[in-house]
């Protein structure tokens, strides 16, 4: 509707311009006289002549009262033998101040053809106009199925290479290694070794998987072509496949080269599940992908790499060897490498000397490496809020409790009573995690509001594990009960506070029979399996592999943890009232109580 009102403004606009120059010709403020040759004879001789002009056969007489008249003549004749032979003598024709002109071919085009082809020439100029607007859109329809793949470009940027990314060793190695191939492919085909096709970035979100492939740009001496998952879905079926045939043809033309495509998994789901159109148009783009990257016309010199953090809903065939050769896994970062990331991005921030990296590495166990930069951009927030010119490591820790647990909540102040609640609650989950061997320090307790949380008792693990015992569980689902318990204990009643730690224990209690198979009872099994139902599209649920009498078992058995886990935290609570009583006395007072603080407690006592 806008192009089209667009246009009848443009044409009503010309109208009018058109009708103002025709107005400008046509129209005079005074229109001259008309008088025979005769009566101009007559005027001459009675000296009312001031002045002649003569062009061509137009004779135009200007009269001693500044009047004007017009007249015409024979054609070839001249105007003073015409007045001869009417009887004008030669004093009377030099009083009239004949002049005589000759219309230049200036004069014919500005005062004949001009105005004549203007308003034609406007004619033109708005059709002219009215079309290109119409090629445009239809350009715009043939481009509909083109890729807007887009070049990597280092002008007026800082070149990343590996060197700026910390961490990931292993994936480095792995993209090093495509680099070095496009570089220098001799010395990988004298060995007999072909270019692989396609690298698969797998990794949670924020671990850098976007990032190493700026840095695989940055390394490599290649076009690097960048496009995301869901620019090739659109609603109608086939454009996705017409986008990927129109990269892959720009991408051979600049062979050896490499494509960056970000979350595949848009476009890569497995094939043969869902209903509509638009499932129609991702499974025909992945079929595409699929043809174009192993298929009969084989793509020489051009490397696919793709980024996921979703790798088990892709299509099988394009995990198969010809098509992604190599998956390259980018996990949570580990201790030192959490100290690297987190110096990369202090480089440009200004931290005061007390500020020890390794610390903060500590307290950030599975960050990814999105978060650590977060977390110094809050610190770096915090600062500049209190007008410091340099960040603290108060400030720093500042953000690690706002990124795991989000902004303090000042404005929300709790009741005597709530507040007392809160603080016993709290002091119950730090007592039964100080009491318990496997579970992870305490490094914080506090009774101020922090996202959703009435207060919050912050627990750390001492070094990263990637594999965990089922002691630890144990341990985990007690402290998890502990502020449960400590309500129940003290005043004889529970608040909706433990309805989270709750959830998380029952989870984790479930998890311990169905997933990890540490039940005694039920054995080393695992009960359920998820797979994606079809249902209007596609979705997660859990195919139950297991009897009715074993899904009473697993029920009875995920009880009986949590009672378990019930006793034990109501035996400490009971036990070591004391030490309870002297953390709520410290949290009322002073609202939150650090790792030093709280382990000088029992170490008085001791």
């Amino acid at each position: 509707m806008k192009p089209l009102s667009k246009n009848i403004i443009i044409f009503i606009v010309a109208i009018v311009v058109i009708g103002a120059i025709f107005s400008s010709y046509s129209l005079k403020d005074e229109k001259p006289e008309e008088i025979s040759i005769g009566a101009l004879v007559e005027r001459i001789q009675n000296n009312e002549v001031k002045a002649v002009a003569v062009s061509d056969d137009d004779i135009e007489v200007t009269m001693q009262d500044d009047s004007l008249a017009i007249t015409r003549k024979e054609a070839d004749e001249p105007l003073t033998d015409l007045l001869t032979n009417y009887g004008v003598s030669v004093e009377q024709l030099k009083a009239a101040n004949i002049q005589i002109t000759d219309k230049g071919a200036r004069d014919y085009i500005f005062g004949i053809i001009l105005p004549s082809l203007l308003p034609l020439f406007l004619l033109i100029l708005i059709f002219w106009f009215m079309i290109r607007q119409m090629q445009g859109a239809n350009n715009k329809a043939m481009s509909f199925g083109q890729s807007n793949v887009r070049e990597a470009s280092d002008k007026g940027k800082q070149k990343l290479t590996f060197k700026d990314v910390a961490g990931a060793h292993e994936a480095k190695e792995e993209l090093q290694e495509v680099v070095e191939f496009l570089k220098n492919p001799k010395k990988f085909v004298d060995l007999g070794a072909k270019l692989p096709k396609g690298v698969l970035l797998m990794g949670r979100p924020g671990t850098g998987k976007t990032l190493m492939a700026r840095a695989v740009a940055g390394e490599a001496e290649v076009p690097f072509f960048h496009i995301s998952g869901s620019e090739f879905v659109e609603m109608f079926v086939g454009v996705g496949a017409s986008r990927v045939r129109d990269l892959f043809s720009k991408a051979k033309k600049t062979a050896p080269c490499i494509i960056f495509i970000d979350e595949i998994d848009a476009v890569g789901r497995q094939r043969g599940a869902g209903l509509g159109g638009s499932h129609d148009e991702r499974e025909q783009t992945l079929n595409q992908i699929l043809v174009e990257m192993d298929g009969f016309d084989p793509n020489i010199g051009v490397i696919v790499i793709a980024a996921t953090n979703r790798p088990d809903v892709l299509d099988p065939a394009l995990l198969r060897p010809g098509r992604f050769d190599r998956r390259v896994i980018i996990d949570l970062p580990d201790i030192k490498e959490r100290e690297a990331i987190l110096k990369v991005h202090a480089n440009n921030k200004p931290l005061e000397k007390d500020v020890d990296l390794h610390r903060v590495a500590e307290r950030t166990p599975g960050f990814s490496g999105a978060d650590l930069m977060n977390l110094l951009n809050e610190a770096a927030i915090f600062a500049a809020r209190e007008n410091k010119k340099e960040i603290s490591a108060k400030h720093i820790l500042e953000s690690i409790e706002k990124v795991l647990l989000g902004p303090e909540r000042k404005s929300y102040v709790l009741s005597p009573e709530e507040k007392k609640v809160t603080a016993y609650h709290e002091a119950g989950h730090a007592l039964v995690a100080h009491m318990l061997p496997n579970a992870d320090p305490v490094h914080k307790i506090s009774v101020i509001s922090r996202g959703s949380a009435g207060g919050y008792t912050l627990k750390l693990p001492i070094q990263d594990r990637r594999m965990h015992k089922r002691a630890e569980f144990i341990d985990d689902i007690a402290v998890m009960l502990g502020g449960f318990v400590t309500e129940k204990e003290i005043f004889g009643d529970v608040t909706t506070g433990a309805s989270d730690d709750l959830k998380k224990c029952t989870r984790l209690a479930r998890d311990l029979v169905t997933r990890f198979g540490m039940s005694e009872k039920l054995g080393p099994q695992v009960f359920g399996e998820s797979e994606e139902m079809v249902f209007l599209g596609r979705d997660f649920h859990e195919k139950k592999n297991y009897s009715d009498k074993t899904a009473q078992n697993i029920d009875e058995e995920v009880s009986r943890l949590i009672n378990d886990g019930l006793e034990t935290a109501r035996e400490i609570i009971n036990r070591e009232k004391p030490y309870m009583e002297k953390i709520v006395k410290i949290l009322l007072e002073k609202e939150t109580i650090e790792k030093d603080e709280f382990e000088a407690i029992f170490k008085k006592e001791e």
